[in-house]
This record gives structure tokens, C-alpha cells and sequence, in this order.
């Protein structure tokens, strides 16, 4: 009894404490499992103040049923984004998994789509685990281990059986397995491999081959086509010439014979290409188009194409006939970004994901004969007229060795806020990511009610501007891209309408590291930073990140075991000149974050400390590389209204 009492007093001592805090006021409880440093009570008046942009719903086509005109998508209703079915365009959303944690990915069994397979981790650990959904039951049935990470399940065209890749041999190197999921003790190795990057592509027509990814890094992978009993395999694409070539998406032509891929291989950009397979001759089909080709599926009779182009960060969706290599006419769609083709098996309905500056991301249908554009899902904006959001300006800046780097540019609503405005830099991932004119979600909150100005910038190393381009920042070239961003605040003071003296950066994974490292570089010319799991020395990062995805990293950021490469990492760090960082900072991690483990947040935090500065620290235990669960995004996204608020409107 008096245990009890003491837990009721000092439970009240933090809710008056709280309280005192907040001014008196009713403030928002963070959840038990976050940790919460230096971040002052927020008030529930800023949670329901801002409740509306918190309230944005995206939708995804995750697989089209096989024989009937209806899809699974991901969307999320609770806390999680979980798989729906929805039969008809804009029809309701049923929901089929409910999980606490999110559930990636859906496909159904072909044919007969009696059953799905999908994907799901647990606390944000990427430790995949692939299940089987019964359509009749709605039983869940485990198909993996529980233990190790399964990735990108792929069904036989006959419905027989799905490939995958797995870590389960030694938690390095991914490996390719067989199971029927309708048998789950079916499950057997199919090939034994080295490295992290396999992923298995296409079965061949007939499933006795398939088509498999060896990811080297964002400038280097090769296609291998193997036996799908005996996992016996050959390479397509060779190795070894002067020039690093990238392959990515392939699929086997109708007849077998051949292959669809997108390639680099003597080009700037990615090409889609038909590959012969008796002689390895490459045929370019988008010679005409001087941009990447993000992705392309086949339809299932083998006459068209559909794919998409990367142009200058907008996406444009073609169709191509397989016989005359010529385009066909497509649909006139909004500016924005398209993703996830996927043919019905009627050889009719193109599905597609779209999302543009005023839509949140839906799923939408093409019927390749009528030109008919439907949307599957209506996805819900808070009640808030999307109609008047920013459009993404591009904008371009010389650099500081004369190379011209872009990126686009979000400003407020003209005629509500008058004079220069704040800026917040925004860096995108990656670091082989781009930042796309996409629907900004929460982030239209600064722009449309504080009044800031967003810009994310495409330094050197981006995706979407050339294979040169996209290597620019490798190894012992990594502060250039930091030099980028140095010269993206030259530009800013060359504008009237920004203020360069109130400037915040920020940036998740890879741009928290940038983050970190122009807070030490232009510690003077910010108001504040705001790193999300972001890493703060190459080198902790290498060693600890996990062992699967060590050596792809290792291409891209240098190797830390080779003593000229760490000591330069080391001179680099921002963790080891965080003695500059003077101006306010806010931390965001997740407990279990496989690719950036939180060692590399709380030595940071830790170090900047020191130097007596505000430091705001949040992390989720229940999270790994960025928030997913709906409540602590919230929480996230309070304290971050109040660190703009308080450090850069100011």
C-alpha cells in the first residue's frame, strides 16, 4: 500500500511539475517509450492547434488480385500502416492485418489470390519476417525463421512457390530460399551467396530460371540468371571492364528468350535496354530520353512496356510496343512523382502509386486502352483544402568549384506573410536519395502557418542527374557535398524574399549526417539544426552498423579499416568538432535503428553538451530508423513546432 502511494505522489509531482512548466496548462504526456531530454512540456493547446497536418493519410498499390478487379494497399487508420483490400476505384478500405508494428509490402498468390504473402519487423529493427495471409480464414501463418532478416518475397508464376532473400546463414551475407508458403516446412536454401546485396527479379516464364541482382553500390550491380532448382548460375552482364556499370530492374521478355533491363552501361543516365541471351547484346530503347529510367513493368501478353523517367526529379509515366520499339500515347498526368507500376494480369490495367506538391500519395489505375485514369483511394488531408499548398519551385546555384548543383524550393502563401522569409534546409537521405517535388505532409505546417521557406537540396551524390554526378561525394570526396550546402547559404543571401539570417538545416539518415556536419562547418551562419537518426563519425557507424549492409556502405563512404581512409573519416567527424556547435540542436533517434545504430546520436548528444548550448534529445525505444508508429511521429512533431518556434522565427 505505501509502494502504491509513493508511485500516486510522485506522479502527481510530475504532473504539477509539468504543469509549472507548461504555465499552468494541460500539456501532451510522451509515450513510455520515449526518452525525452531538454525538451520543454508541450502544451495540448499546440497539439490541437496543429492536429489537422497530423492528420495526412498516404496510400501505396501493394498487388492486384489475379483474376478479379481488385488490389491490396498499405495504408494506415490506427497507429501502423497495415494491408487493405479495396475493390473497386475508390472503394472502401477493408482492413486485413492488424499489427502494432507496420507491415511492408503485399503480394498475392497468382492465380488463384486465395492467399498473400507479406512482410512485417518488429519494432522498427528490420529484422523481416514473411507470413502468409489466408483470404478465407484470415489465419496468419510465419513462413521464416523469426530470427534472422528475410527480404523481397517473389512469387512463381504458377503460385507455387516464392524466392527470397535471407540473412539466416550468418547475418551477413544474403542468401536465396525456396518455400511454398501454403507448406511453410517446404522451406530449403536455393543459393549460397557472398555479399548483402542479392535480391531475386523475375521467374522465367516457364519458373525453371530466375533472374537475380548482384548490388555491388549505387554505381555497380550485375544481373545472373540461375536454375530455380538447383540455384546454379551464370552471369548475364559482364564484370570487370574499365567503367562501373549499374543494372537494376529486369524481367524476362514473353518468349523467354531475352530480358528487359535498365542499365548505365555507356551512358550517363539509365537506359531500358533488351538483352539477348545467347549473345549478351544490348538494345537501347530510350536513347531519345536523356534521363534515368526509374522503373518499368511488361505487361503480361509481352506487347508493351510501361515505365517511367526521372526528369529533373518529376516523374513521367510512357508505354512503349514491344514489337515497333516505338511510344505509344500516354496519359497526361499532374506534375509530380509516379512509382510502383504493376500490370493486372487482364493486360489491360496499369496500377501506379502518384503524389504530387497538393496530393498525397494514392493509387490510381490506367486502362492502356481508353486512357482512363481512375483512383483507387481518396487518401484523407486533416480536413484541409490542399488546394492553395506550395508548389516545388526549381532553383539552381553555383557551387564552390563551379559545378551547379539544384533543388527545389516550397515558399508561403503569398499575400500572408510579408518580407524575407525564414529558411529551413531540408537534406535528403540517401546518400544516393534525391529530393522530388512530392506532397510535403506535416512539413506544410511551417510553410502555410509560421511562415517558413523550405528548400531541399540536391548536393552532389543525388540520384537522377548522371552516374558522374551520383559519385561525386565517394571516399575522400565526402566534404564537397557539405561545401554544396555551404554554397546553397551564399545563394540564399542573394535572394530577396529569404532571410539568411534566420536559417535552420535538417536532414534524416544520411542528411542528419549532413546535418551535423554543416552545424560544425557554419555553426555562424545557422540558427539551429535539427539531425535525425543521423550519423556523427563514419567510422562508429561502420563498425556498428548491422553486418549485412557493411560492405555496400564501405563503397560508398570508404573503407574505415584502411588507415589513410579512417583517419581521414576521423579528421572529418562532426563528432569530433562538435566543439563548434554553438547554436541550438535537437537530436531524433530510434532504439533500434539497424543502419544507424543510436550509439552514433548519444555521443553526440553527449559531446555537444559540453559546450553548454540548448540540446534537445528525443528517442523512441519502440522505433528504428525514423518514427513509424503514429503516436510518436506526433510527439516528434510537436516538439519540432516548438524548436522552430522558439530558435529560428525568433
Amino acid at each position: 500500500m505505501k509502494k502504491t502511494m509513493r508511485v500516486i505522489a510522485v506522479a502527481l509531482l510530475l504532473v504539477s511539475t509539468a504543469l509549472a512548466q507548461s504555465g499552468g496548462g494541460p500539456v501532451v504526456a510522451p509515450g513510455d517509450n520515449l526518452v525525452v531530454e531538454g525538451v520543454p512540456p508541450v502544451p495540448a493547446s499546440l497539439a490541437e492547434e496543429v492536429r489537422r497536418y497530423t492528420e495526412f493519410r498516404t496510400a501505396s498499390l501493394a498487388s492486384w488480385h489475379p483474376a478479379r478487379r481488385e488490389m491490396l494497399i498499405g495504408t494506415r487508420f490506427g497507429d501502423t500502416p497495415q494491408i487493405h483490400l479495396v475493390k473497386m476505384p475508390n472503394g472502401a478500405r477493408t482492413q486485413l492485418t492488424f499489427f502494432p508494428d507496420r507491415v511492408s509490402g503485399a503480394a498475392f498468390r497468382p492465380k488463384t489470390g486465395d492467399q498473400f504473402v507479406f512482410s512485417k519487423d518488429v519494432g522498427g529493427n528490420e529484422f523481416f519476417q514473411l507470413y502468409r495471409y489466408d483470404m478465407a480464414t484470415g489465419d496468419v501463418t510465419l513462413l521464416t525463421d523469426g530470427k534472422s532478416r528475410n527480404t523481397d518475397p517473389l512469387w512463381s508464376h504458377d503460385g507455387a512457390r516464392i524466392v527470397y532473400g535471407s540473412t539466416r546463414r550468418n547475418g551477413k551475407d544474403v542468401d536465396l530460399y525456396t518455400v511454398n508458403p501454403s507448406d511453410p516446412k517446404s522451406d530449403r536454401p536455393l543459393m549460397q551467396l557472398e555479399g548483402g546485396g542479392w535480391i531475386a527479379l523475375d521467374w522465367s516464364p516457364d519458373d525453371r530460371q530466375l533472374l537475380v541482382l548482384e548490388n555491388i553500390s549505387a554505381n555497380e550491380a550485375y544481373i545472373w540468371l540461375a536454375d530455380s532448382a538447383t540455384g546454379e548460375k551464370k552471369l548475364v552482364t559482364p564484370k570487370g571492364g574499365a567503367e562501373k556499370v549499374d543494372y537494376s530492374g529486369a524481367k524476362f521478355a514473353k518468349d523467354g528468350r531475352g530480358i528487359y533491363a535498365t542499365t548505365d552501361k555507356g551512358s550517363e543516365f539509365h537506359r531500358l535496354a533488351y538483352i539477348d541471351l545467347a549473345t549478351g547484346r544490348h538494345d537501347y530503347l530510350t536513347d531519345h530520353i536523356k534521363w534515368d529510367v526509374d522503373e518499368f513493368d511488361l505487361s503480361p501478353d509481352g506487347r508493351t512496356l510501361a515505365f517511367v523517367t526521372n526528369e529533373d526529379g518529376i516523374g513521367r509515366l510512357h508505354l512503349m510496343d514491344t514489337r515497333t520499339r516505338k511510344e505509344k500515347t500516354g496519359p497526361n498526368l499532374p506534375v509530380g512523382i509516379i512509382s510502383g507500376l504493376q500490370w493486372h494480369q487482364n493486360g489491360r490495367d496499369l496500377g501506379f502509386n502518384m503524389t504530387t506538391a497538393r496530393s498525397t500519395a494514392d493509387a490510381y489505375s490506367l486502362d492502356t486502352r481508353t486512357g482512363l485514369v481512375e483512383r483507387w483511394t481518396q487518401s484523407e488531408t486533416g480536413g484541409l483544402n490542399t488546394d492553395n499548398f506550395s508548389e516545388a519551385q526549381l532553383v539552381r546555384w553555383p557551387s564552390f568549384d563551379g559545378k551547379t548543383i539544384s533543388g527545389f524550393l516550397y515558399t508561403p502563401p503569398a499575400g500572408k506573410f510579408t518580407g524575407p522569409r525564414p529558411v529551413i534546409i531540408n537534406i535528403h537521405g540517401g546518400p544516393e536519395g534525391q529530393s522530388r517535388p512530392t506532397f510535403l505532409g506535416r512539413s506544410n505546417y511551417f510553410l502555410n502557418e509560421l511562415g517558413a521557406a523550405i528548400i531541399y537540396p540536391n548536393v552532389r551524390g543525388s540520384t537522377g542527374y548522371g552516374k558522374t554526378f551520383l559519385s561525386l561525394d565517394n571516399g575522400m570526396k565526402r566534404e564537397d557535398s557539405y561545401k554544396d550546402i555551404g554554397s546553397l547559404l551564399d545563394w540564399i543571401k542573394t535572394q530577396p524574399n529569404l532571410d539568411a539570417s534566420r536559417v535552420m538545416v535538417t536532414g534524416g539518415s544520411y542528411g542528419g549526417h549532413m546535418t551535423y556536419a554543416v552545424a560544425t562547418l557554419y555553426n555562424d551562419r545557422l540558427r539551429a539544426t535539427l539531425p535525425v537518426v543521423g550519423i556523427s563519425n563514419l567510422v562508429s557507424f561502420l563498425e556498428r552498423t548491422e553486418a549485412y549492409r557493411r560492405d555496400l556502405r564501405r563503397v560508398e563512404y570508404g573503407d574505415e579499416r584502411d588507415p589513410a581512409m579512417r583517419a581521414f573519416m576521423e579528421r572529418t567527424a562532426p563528432l569530433n568538432h562538435a566543439q563548434n556547435i554553438t547554436r541550438p540542436i535537437f537530436i531524433v533517434a530510434g532504439g533500434n535503428d539497424p543502419r544507424v545504430p543510436l550509439n552514433e546520436a548519444e555521443q553526440m548528444a553527449r559531446t555537444v553538451r559540453k559546450n553548454g548550448s540548448p540540446v534537445w534529445y528525443l528517442m523512441a525505444k519502440d522505433e528504428g530508423h525514423g518514427f513509424a508508429k503514429k503516436k510518436n511521429q506526433d510527439f516528434q512533431f510537436y516538439a519540432t513546432v516548438m524548436f522552430v518556434r522558439e530558435y529560428l522565427l525568433k
